[in-house]
């Protein structure tokens, strides 16, 4: 399966801005069944991009925009072929919870198993875990995780506008109601404190077909945790699913803090608007190179001569 990724972000801002400096996290991850086959990113006003690979793997770019500008478009497209997943268990043996030990967790794990930012305990989180019957894991880590993703799909509504991208997990747990960040954010939160190492995944979801609770026009969040048995396992909270072939992940993180697919600052007194746009559809294996490239002249044997000058220049193009 070849999906096709457009992702249009647009700053409009009430007057003229001096600068604008950005981070972007948008490139889809090549790794596992997942691999990334064509990405780029082109902004308007025109900017030099710089990219860089954080600590976790993530591919990130930044620009510095000094010229003035009262509107700053991102466009980011990419086509990302995704394999069939392995078949997972229902269930784990009893012995997976002893596994977490020093011999099978390295320090990107124990970096998922501490507090962070958007997902730590609290009072509020404590109170849900109680009513929710969520405040000891039963079964062994893979029953037990799914029952912690069903209980957050049972008890939370899927409703944006009650939260913002700065939110606590309070807020959320306070009115039962929230977005994909908020229940990825709570599901992190719960399986940290039964020690199980989890990371925030931010990426896309494909929707057609599917009666998902989430926005097809955005981006998605979800989380994955570490089995010693299995290796790193997506759960989808927001639609009560195991993240699989429609799950295109970009980042991933210890919370949304880590990961946001644009984060920067602009010089200026005016007011900013955001507008986003995402749109993900299958589409068609990518032409090869050796399959889309034909001679245009073939290379002759070169006469026996004392010496070949050197070229100066490539051969010119004919237009056909």
């Amino acid at each position: 399966m070849f999906y096709s990724i457009r992702h249009v972000t647009r700053f409009r801002y009430s007057g003229p801005v001096r600068e604008s400096v950005m981070e972007l996290r948008m490139q889809p991850r090549s790794e596992g069944p997942q691999t990334l086959r064509s990405f780029q990113i082109v902004t308007n006003p025109r900017a030099q991009l710089y990219a860089y690979t954080d600590h976790m793997g993530n591919a990130v770019y930044h620009f510095n925009l000094l010229r003035e500008h009262e509107e700053l478009r991102i466009e980011a497209q990419a086509v990302v072929e995704m394999a069939s997943f392995p078949p997972r268990p229902e269930r784990l043996d009893d012995l997976e919870w002893g596994r977490y030990n020093s011999f099978n967790l390295k320090d990107d794990h124990f970096d998922m198993l501490g507090p962070s930012k958007f997902a730590r305990p609290s009072p509020e989180l404590d109170s849900f875990m109680k009513i929710a019957d969520l405040q000891e894991p039963v079964g062994d880590p893979l029953t037990a995780l799914n029952t912690l993703q069903r209980g957050i799909y049972d008890s939370f509504e899927y409703q944006s506008g009650i939260t913002e991208v700065n939110s606590p997990i309070e807020v959320a747990l306070e009115q039962r109601r929230g977005v994909c960040q908020d229940f990825a954010h709570i599901m992190t939160a719960i399986a940290r404190v039964w020690g199980v190492p989890t990371r925030y995944v931010s990426g896309y979801l494909y929707h057609k077909g599917s009666r998902d609770r989430s926005a097809a026009d955005a981006t998605h969040a979800w989380v994955e945790a570490w089995l010693p048995s299995l290796g790193w396992v997506g759960f989808d909270p927001t639609n009560n699913i195991m993240a699989a072939e429609r799950h295109v992940r970009a980042a991933v993180g210890r919370d949304y803090a880590d990961v946001p697919p644009t984060r920067g600052t602009y010089k200026g007194g005016a007011d900013s608007e955001l507008s986003i746009a995402v749109s993900l559809e299958p589409t068609a294996a990518p032409v090869r190179h050796e399959d889309f490239l034909k001679v245009a002249r073939p290379m002759a044997s070169p006469a026996p001569t004392p010496s070949m000058p050197e070229r100066l220049y490539h051969q010119q193009q004919q237009q056909q």
